[in-house]
């Protein structure tokens, strides 16, 4: 039983030297690296070339080797066979947790603002108390970033697909509750799973709902956001701005007009990066797992896409 690793706009060897450093004796081979197909019995991908996973027949388990999954979802062929699984960092957690208090932060005391328009002054903030901050997405990032912003004295409400529950947030959940939720928001952070209900959900109509001068924070996928609706919207100032750390290209082109808009502040897809060592205790915890026919650990619901 051998491991395949696919891992397309990531360095391979990274993953290859942390899997053998943890578990020497694997069976492990690099896509597109001679091997024979049927020996394959377990996965590593990011990014995995469509249609690729009809070769093996014995695959039993497709890991992502990040907490997102919408890269595999999106292949319409992925064996029905085969387990779908995810990895869920906590350091991965902590550290989405405090890039968004820190853009919100950013945004709220204008510190990018001061240096950009190179004038020396105070301005007029919002303090803490007087924001209200929506977060889309109450998934494990989405919670966590929550809670640390209501720790810090923001007023939180949360939109999710079911009912939560999170001490010190107003949650909202389902379409009936939508509206309500952004109507007061004054900054919204888009933290939610990819899927096919959630693509292009940060659209003209969903802006048009937020109060006039909300901002925007998108940390989820560039794919939840329609790129034109954004400029639209900023560029009548009914949207006071935006911050974005995901595209739907990525590397973001430099001709893309993002990058030359006053009002919107750009970061290379950072918020949070898995560690590959934390990533391959959970990645050979299951493949122990699979061999030894234990129930595994984060499995991903294909039909909700999470």
């Amino acid at each position: 039983m051998s491991v395949l690793l696919i891992c397309t706009g990531r360095d391979p060897q990274v993953w290859v030297n942390a899997i053998r450093e943890q578990q020497p004796n694997v069976k492990l081979y690099v896509y597109p690296e001679a091997h024979d197909p049927k020996e394959i019995t377990y996965a590593v991908t990011w990014r995995h070339p469509k249609r690729v996973f009809n070769k093996y027949p014995n695959l039993k388990v497709i890991a992502s080797i990040g907490a997102g999954v919408d890269h595999i979802i999106c292949d319409p062929e992925i064996p029905k066979s085969a387990l779908v699984t995810r990895v869920i960092d906590e350091q991965l957690t902590k550290d989405m947790s405090t890039f968004v208090l820190a853009l919100v932060l950013d945004k709220i005391r204008n510190i990018s603002l001061h240096h950009s328009e190179k004038k020396w002054g105070p301005k007029p903030y919002q303090t803490v108390e007087e924001e209200n901050i929506g977060i889309m997405g109450l998934g494990v990032l989405g919670k966590s970033a929550a809670l640390n912003l209501s720790k810090n004295g923001f007023k939180v409400s949360g939109w999710s697909k079911t009912k939560k529950h999170i001490d010190g947030v107003s949650t909202y959940h389902g379409e009936r509750d939508l509206n309500d939720f952004l109507k007061n928001t004054s900054i919204l952070i888009c933290l939610l799973p990819l899927t096919l209900e959630t693509e292009c959900i940060l659209n003209k109509e969903l802006f048009e709902k937020l109060p006039k001068g909300a901002y925007l924070i998108n940390v989820a996928r560039g794919e939840h956001l329609v790129e034109h609706d954004l400029l639209e919207m900023l560029d009548k100032n009914h949207l006071s701005g935006a911050s974005l750390d995901v595209f739907r290209i990525e590397p973001l082109p430099q001709e893309h007009p993002f990058w030359k808009h006053p009002n919107i502040q750009i970061t290379p897809h950072i918020a949070s990066i898995t560690d590959p060592k934390n990533a391959v205790n959970q990645l050979l915890d299951n493949y122990n797992r699979m061999l030894a026919n234990k129930p595994l650990n984060n499995i991903v619901e294909l039909k909700k896409g999470y």
